[in-house]
């Protein structure tokens, strides 16, 4: 490979920008406070939802990685898609939204061939929908996981049930075969859905 991945490193927020070696007086954590302080807003509050799921799942001491197939994998080999969706956006709104995910099948990255396969599906075991529930703008915390609720289906539901569509709203997702339930459950509801031990 001519050009390999780049190495993942965990960054503390510590580390310094400079000029040719010279330090410069800002770091890393300032560019994380400018740029990610909006949790709420739709691409940070998919990440947020992924390390939610991540920390429930005990994954959560490596770090994202941007170009997967899916987002997260257990140390059983359990793949996990992520989605979130709220009502309340980070614009100005003039009525709530309407809860939706994106379910759309994508290419998978083949790492032997160093780009992504021309056939397209779902390529998880699980999917897991992040809900922030909250629908009173003065009570919003995306930081309370209490707010947040989490729906579990398998892949193969959304195959069966759904084909190629690319869009799935919160009533249709209540008709699928699911478990809802808290940050707290999300561990137990992935293995019950796929019928795995948790062990």
């Amino acid at each position: 490979m001519k050009y390999p991945a780049l190495p993942e490193k965990r960054l503390t927020g510590s580390e310094k920008f400079h000029d040719h070696g010279e330090l410069v007086n800002f770091s890393v954590l300032n560019f994380w406070q400018w740029s990610a302080s909006q949790l709420a807003a739709n691409n940070l509050r998919g990440h947020l939802a992924e390390f939610l799921v991540a920390q429930a799942l005990g994954l959560a001491d490596g770090q994202r990685v941007e170009w997967d197939s899916y987002d997260l994998v257990t140390e059983s080999g359990i793949k996990v898609e992520v989605k979130s969706s709220a009502y309340l956006q980070s614009w100005d709104q003039s009525e709530l939204s309407k809860i939706g995910f994106g379910i759309a099948e994508t290419q998978a990255w083949d790492e032997k061939q160093g780009r992504r396969t021309t056939e397209s599906q779902r390529n998880s075991d699980v999917y897991v929908f992040c809900l922030v529930d909250t629908k009173d703008q003065s009570q919003l915390d995306i930081t309370d996981t209490a707010q947040w609720k989490f729906y579990v289906t398998r892949t193969s539901e959304l195959n069966t049930k759904l084909g190629a569509q690319k869009r799935l709203s919160l009533g249709r997702l209540e008709t699928l075969r699911h478990e809802k339930c808290s940050f707290s459950g999300i561990h137990e509801s992935i293995c019950s859905t796929l019928g795995v031990s948790c062990l």
